[in-house]
Formats: structure tokens, sequence, C-alpha cells
């Protein structure tokens, strides 16, 4: 693939701004930025996301997956711990040029600080916000 976001899926662009600032793949972009480490579990996606259905959360990253914005991240076999995730979901240094290019990182802290002010989160969501991440991810 390209490392010119411009041109991922023939999409110039203008038609790639578009397809992030969509309600439901800008939303998961800002899970990613304003998570601690961000690189959230699918699980932590889908407790930010709980208006829309979980299939929904999974075929968006998807799509940001396909168009070079986001990447999966995984654990290493040997880091694997039963009971914790293992694939994380961050964005490319692709995916972070094109969004600062086009202003559409201005809020990342103000993210980060709303984030952080979250104090119903479930417990697994705790659990899986402490989970393990790879390393230079």
């Amino acid at each position: 693939m390209s490392t010119d976001l411009g041109t991922a899926e023939g999409m110039e662009s203008r038609e790639l701004v578009h397809f992030v600032t969509q309600q439901t793949r800008f939303a998961l972009i800002n899970n990613i930025l304003q998570h601690p480490e961000q690189l959230p579990s699918m699980y932590e996606l889908e407790e930010l996301n709980l208006s829309v259905s979980d299939a929904t959360v999974y075929k968006h990253i998807q799509k940001l997956i396909d168009a070079g914005i986001v990447k999966e991240v995984a654990l290493d076999d040997d880091q694997r711990r039963q009971g914790y995730p293992w694939k994380f979901y961050g964005l490319t240094e692709e995916g972070r040029k094109f969004l600062e290019e086009h202003n559409l990182l201005a809020a990342e802290e103000t993210l980060q600080q709303i984030y952080d002010t979250i104090s119903d989160k479930p417990e697994k969501m705790v659990k899986y916000e402490n989970a393990p991440r790879p390393d230079g991810a």
C-alpha cells in the first residue's frame, strides 16, 4: 500500500477526510486518541460505543485498517496472558500524519482528559485498559 493515504483505496484526500469523519469511524479514531496507550482493544472500543453494535464497531475498524488510517497490533505469543486481550488498534504513522494535516487531531489532549474522568468503567474494561500492550507499536 502506498504511504500516501490520499490514494488509499483509490480515494482522493477530500474523499478520505469525508471517510474518516463519518460518525462511527470518527468516534473510533477519537477513542484511539483518548486511550491512555492509544492502543485500545476491541472490547474497549465496543464499551465506548454502546450505541452501535459490536459488529458495527468491528466493521468500521476494518474499514479504517483497509484505508491505512488504523493498524491492528498483536502481542507476541510469549507475551499473551489468559483472560487479557492480545490484539489492539492504533493509528498508523501515515494515518496520524493525514489527520494532523487536516486538523483532525486538535482535540487530542482534551479527549485524553475526558477519558481520564470516566469513573463508571466496567471492571473488565479497567482490567483490559491495564493489559500489557505491544512494545513500540
